[in-house]
């Protein structure tokens, strides 16, 4: 009789599940809606439809009775970390081994296909996590939008309303950034936008993909953009620089890799590249597998089983 496993990544914007069979074979994929705060009125029942409905998905595609199924090991990376999340988890999956963690660890796993190294994830906010050759783990970032969270895209769109607030009230440089934010959001000026920026109407990750029209400010050849996105690609590479000093030695071989929207931008991408291979034995390069293919390894791994995945779909950001 067959064995599965269970890999899920459940973030912000959507939910991936993904099943494997004993030789790490992907046979069912599923995708669910976001994962929203546990704690938030309807929050539960959302987080529970959306675990539901992305494993549902996947077990049709196995082949596999959902209301049959026990996994022999499970491993879900959720936005946010694991402490509200294990016993709603617990409810709704049967599974001999269950692992609930943070969505770092599945991303990072995921990049390097579970080898030791280091991811820089840079969406809405930011954050860095790596683990080294003897399983220690480190972090930096991920500090959120009022303390930390630089280099990300709510950090580049705040970035921009500076600057075009400072251009404004006459004593910043000129800048195509402010007509930019004012076409894309219908404010007769910068200081109305930022009012509204305060409000309900604008949550962080709308605030945060406004960080496209900085990147494309930029390719247009406006210097303070540029120079937002060079900024930012280098506060990356400093919270990578972090973990990286915390795990490994100049010299070691380490997969440095990247994920998130904001390292679509060739200004930042190039920036972050660029400080990270100065170390020497770093190799910057984009991630091999996505987080939820992370979360399966990490389900194999629970089990005592070391394999490659085959046959992994492609997740979509």
């Amino acid at each position: 009789m067959n064995e599965f496993f269970l890999g899920v990544d459940g973030g912000q914007s959507s939910t991936t599940a993904l099943i494997g069979d004993r030789d790490g074979v992907v046979v069912g994929s599923g995708r669910g809606g976001p994962i929203n705060h546990v704690g938030a009125a309807d929050g539960r029942a959302k987080f529970m439809q959306a675990i539901e409905s992305s494993l549902g998905e996947a077990c049709k595609q196995a082949g596999i009775d959902r209301a049959k199924i026990r996994f022999r090991s499970s491993c879900l990376g959720f936005s946010g970390g694991p402490a509200d999340k294990n016993a709603i988890v617990s409810e709704i999956l049967a599974s001999e081994k269950t692992i609930v963690t943070h969505d770092a660890l599945i991303a990072l796993t995921g990049a390097t296909a579970g080898e030791p190294g280091l991811i820089t994830i840079a969406g809405t906010g930011s954050i860095a996590y790596g683990r080294g050759t003897s399983g220690e783990s480190a972090r930096a970032g991920g500090w959120g939008y009022l303390f930390g969270d630089e280099g990300g895209g709510f950090y580049i769109t705040r970035q921009a309303l500076r600057a075009a607030l400072r251009f404004e009230e006459g004593w910043g440089s000129p800048t195509s950034l402010r007509p930019a934010l004012l076409d894309a959001t219908g404010a007769k000026n910068i200081n109305e936008l930022l009012h509204r920026f305060y409000t309900t109407e604008f949550p962080r990750p709308r605030v945060a993909g406004f960080a496209k029209l900085v990147d494309q400010a930029a390719e247009d050849g406006d210097q303070a953009a540029r120079d937002i996105l060079t900024e930012a690609g280098q506060e990356l590479a400093a919270i990578a620089t972090a973990v990286h000093d915390q795990l490994f030695d100049d010299g070691d071989k380490v997969c440095v890799a990247y994920l998130g929207g904001v390292f679509h931008s060739s200004i930042v991408l190039a920036t972050f590249r660029r400080m990270m291979e100065v170390v020497e034995g770093n190799q910057v390069r984009p991630p091999v597998h996505g987080p939820a293919a992370g979360a399966l390894i990490e389900s194999y791994r629970g089990a005592g089983i070391l394999c490659n995945l085959s046959n992994v779909p492609e997740e979509k950001a």
